[in-house]
């Protein structure tokens, strides 16, 4: 089976995993990220091969999408193993389970693969499209648009950073605009910078029209 073989089967399987979703991780999100990390991957002559396999998997084992995730991830360890050699395998999986921001918890992976798909990612978390997404999963989590009487979180656990006490506004400053500083490589960086001044002037027209008074 040769590689392009390899991702189109990769491709069937996450498509049917992510089919129906509603918070922002769908199919497309998928793509997406599949797109930017292949993007980023050739700037930065990473192995693409391996940035555009763990890519396409990178949500099967996140815990906001799935309950069981011991289950999830033999699943994929099976799947994958079924069509590549161990060392690849190894290494999707570890990007798989380094990449996620987790409130602020989360680690930069060592390998520039991971640090690509990590940046993929959360470069699909800000911009216009991370917006959309934001209020698509605050909707999905029952999470007010805006709380003025919530607080702002800063340095949360994991557990709180899943909870639900926060609105889709108070996420921007919880975790998207922290995005854009966070990125491993120039080639991220430089998507990033248009992506943050654009979520920025969405927060400052919502709070206009939010705080708007006769």
């Amino acid at each position: 089976m040769n590689q392009q073989e390899i991702i189109i089967q990769i491709e069937n399987y996450v498509r049917n995993l992510h089919q129906g979703d509603s918070s922002g991780h769908d199919w497309y999100h998928i793509d997406r990220v599949r797109n930017l990390a292949v993007h980023i991957a050739r700037k930065e002559n990473a192995n693409q091969f391996i940035v555009e396999c763990a890519a396409l998997v990178h949500d099967v084992i996140d815990d906001k999408l799935h309950d069981n995730l011991e289950a999830q991830k033999a699943q994929l360890e099976s799947f994958l193993n079924d069509r590549l050699n161990s060392k690849d395998v190894n290494e999707i999986m570890y990007i798989v389970e380094n990449i996620s921001y987790k409130g602020g918890n989360g680690i930069i992976p060592t390998s520039i693969e991971g640090k690509i798909v990590q940046d993929a990612d959360r470069l699909d978390a800000i911009g216009a499209i991370g917006i959309a997404r934001t209020f698509a999963y605050g909707g999905k989590k029952s999470r007010s648009m805006f709380n003025p009487e919530f607080k702002i979180r800063e340095n949360m656990t994991i557990e709180e950073y899943r909870s639900d006490q926060s609105s889709s506004m108070h996420h921007f400053y919880e975790k998207i605009l922290k995005l854009k500083d966070l990125m491993n490589t120039e080639a991220a960086l430089e998507l990033a910078e248009e992506r943050h001044q654009f979520v920025e002037k969405f927060i400052d027209e919502f709070m206009k029209e939010w705080n708007f008074k006769i």
